[in-house]
């Protein structure tokens, strides 16, 4: 078929190819066996900015822990947050956990069934409320992620930038087409962000062996490197933190971040941030009740780097050992204690702080 020659065509063939494809190729996850719109919701909130191989494994802890939205809103937020460790963004987790207390408390555990329904609840947006719409009560909306996106950038030849609002309504306007001539909403939503994933993948889709290779406008221009057209993101961010790792009878001490900036309500270890990297303890300007403290204990080893990449944000974290003698008081500011290696395991903490914990101090 000439993509150009009958666009009608094209789109009515678009989803039942799909769906056909998606019968063959899908991959089998634990999130699509059960129409319960509680573990379907969960699975879509857990793998958003997530590699499906990745979460799956937090997917089925949190499913362990807390096998209904009523455990989950009764959750200690302190565990839910370990839990959700390594996932990042972590504000995800503290919506999830909101939103489930509001569900259980206001809405008797239920779930409201329709499109518009779930878009009222707090965390819950246009994506993951289409999600659970149709994969949980059949609904006849699209849902619209990075894949889809791509998918249908590429076989209509769509150059708008995604990341613009003009953009973002032509996607959903087709979007909402091409769905209806679906056999299942929830199966075609599946699909073509099955697609996406494993077919039509954002560097070296598999075009030589795809069911809508004749009809797709990228591969019969030679675009499929070039669309979907994505504004470039906003540049890396350094930052640098500087961590005093205080021991004392075996005990470290540790916050929580209360402030809100990365990791909010995550335990990490006395923090200088500093606007350059340094490098020794000497360089630090530190205050003085730390000070005191560093200048009466020794420093062990050399300091410990370590990298994290966030969304926009890159952490240089430099950890500095001081091991303390039994003898020397430690009057310690509000916010922070001292805490033994089994109580620290319990405790939430960023990627960062629990790999030099497992690799260094473990």
């Amino acid at each position: 078929m000439d993509w150009q020659s009958d666009a009608n065509a094209v789109k009515a063939a678009f989803a039942p190819t799909l769906e056909g494809w998606y019968e063959r190729h899908r991959r089998d996850l634990p999130w699509r066996h059960t129409r319960d719109p509680y573990r379907i919701w969960l699975s879509e909130v857990i793998l958003q900015q997530t590699r499906v191989a990745q979460g799956r494994p937090y997917y089925e802890r949190f499913v362990e822990a807390y096998p209904t939205v009523t455990d989950l809103a009764l959750a200690d937020e302190r565990e839910l947050l370990r839990l959700w460790q390594g996932l990042g963004y972590y504000s995800r987790a503290r919506n999830l956990h909101q939103t489930a207390r509001y569900i259980t408390e206001q809405l008797n555990a239920e779930f409201p069934a329709t499109f518009d329904g779930l878009l009222s609840l707090k965390g819950i947006g246009v994506y993951t409320a289409a999600a659970v719409a149709s994969f949980a009560f059949g609904e006849r909306v699209p849902v619209v992620d990075g894949n889809v996106y791509r998918v249908l950038a590429r076989v209509f030849g769509i150059t708008e930038d995604i990341t613009t609002t003009g953009a973002k309504k032509t996607f959903a306007k087709l979007a909402s087409e091409l769905i209806q001539p679906a056999s299942d909403p929830a199966t075609y939503n599946q699909a073509i962000m099955e697609f996406g994933a494993i077919q039509c993948t954002p560097v070296s889709p598999d075009c030589l062996l795809c069911p809508l290779q004749q009809s797709c406008n990228a591969y019969q221009t030679g675009r499929q490197q070039r669309l979907p057209v994505k504004a470039k993101k906003e540049p890396v961010r350094n930052r640098y933190f500087n961590y005093l790792v205080l021991r004392q009878n075996g005990k470290l001490v540790m916050r929580e971040r209360t402030a809100r900036d990365i990791w909010q309500n995550l335990y990490d270890f006395w923090l200088v941030e500093t606007d350059e990297p340094i490098t020794a303890l000497t360089d630090l300007n530190l205050p003085d009740e730390l000070a005191k403290l560093v200048q009466q204990g020794r420093l062990t080893g050399n300091p410990v780097p370590l990298t994290q990449l966030l969304s926009h944000q890159r952490i240089r974290g430099q950890f500095f050992l001081i091991d303390l003698p039994d003898t020397v008081s430690m009057p310690l500011p509000t916010g922070f204690g001292q805490y033994s290696m089994d109580e620290i395991n319990q405790l939430p903490k960023p990627v960062l702080v629990t790999t030099y914990l497992n690799e260094w101090l473990g």
